[in-house]
């Protein structure tokens, strides 16, 4: 194989492989530099006894994912308050890039969700679940049985549709909560803002380093009302303050924008009686910089 026939090879597969990283380390650029260095792997292998590329390049993707996000989740452990996976954001204005078109069919939640998983138990469910990848592909992939992969997945599915928020909801359900919670807490409604709370809610907030934000999760429709009717008061007392409509990895949010600067994202989900069960609210710059 050529150098150019391996570089189109490798470009036909990037997609997927940001897919992948992307799904498994929630950073955008992490992602690009998981992909970088599979490429630079690729590059330097012999092509010509690589019989399935794209089973190929998913293997080493998947390895060298799982390295970084063991790395990044021993750095998750000194993260300053709650850390949450960066949003791929559609405006009527913006898209996402090419090769991020089909990570952005991960929702946060579910981002959110297989944190809990360790990194093997992560790659195991996402090839599996997100990307059908054969029992005797995942077992080459992780160095496991056939046996153990199947226990990988079945444990790690448990385990992320046990944590709370539901991944089976409607664009629809989710724009009519949202704009009936914004516009309560906009009204500074406090009765009608914790009626459409769950009682167990849980709302997330992540500032990073260097912005205000709740330094742990936000429990019950008490705490979580109270403090979302001080945030909207704040919010839209700003000068040149604007909310705007997007998509945050295909989900319906809300964007709060200064002049031309993204200030937060706002999304949720709710819970099987259609109250808010889970928001999601990044306010972290680091995170918000690709946007801004």
């Amino acid at each position: 194989m050529s150098n150019d026939d391996a570089t189109r090879e490798f470009e036909r597969h990037r997609p997927r492989l940001i897919s992948i990283c992307y799904r498994m380390l929630g950073e955008r650029a992490a992602s690009e530099d998981a992909v970088q260095d599979t490429w630079l792997r690729w590059a330097g292998t012999d092509r010509d006894a690589v019989k399935n590329p794209e089973a190929w390049l998913t293997r080493v993707a998947t390895r060298i994912a799982i390295d970084a996000l063991r790395a990044a989740q021993r750095r998750r452990e000194t993260y300053v308050g709650p850390w949450l996976p960066e949003p791929l954001v559609v405006t009527a204005e913006r898209t996402v890039e090419a090769d991020f078109i089909q990570a952005q069919d991960c929702g946060l939640a579910l981002l959110w969700a297989m944190e809990r998983l360790d990194a093997t138990e992560r790659a195991a469910f996402i090839l599996r679940e997100a990307f059908d990848v054969a029992y005797v592909d995942l077992a080459r992939t992780l160095g496991k049985s056939e046996a153990a992969c199947r226990q990988l997945v079945s444990r790690a599915r448990k385990r992320v549709h046990n944590s709370g928020p539901r991944f089976d909801v409607s664009n629809v359900q989710i724009s009519t909560l949202i704009g009936e919670f914004f516009t309560a807490a906009s009204n500074g409604d406090f009765d009608a803002v914790t009626k459409l709370l769950a009682a167990d809610a849980v709302a997330i907030t992540d500032g990073g380093p260097s912005v205000r934000a709740a330094r742990r999760p936000l429990l019950g429709s008490e705490e979580i009302g109270l403090v979302m009717l001080s945030v909207a008061a704040k919010t839209l007392g700003q000068p040149g303050g604007r909310i705007v409509p997007c998509f945050a990895n295909n989900l319906p949010a809300l964007m709060h924008c200064v002049g031309d600067r993204i200030e937060d994202i706002i999304t949720l989900l709710p819970d099987t009686q259609g109250q808010v069960a889970w928001m999601y609210i990044m306010r972290a710059p680091e995170k918000l910089a690709a946007l801004n």
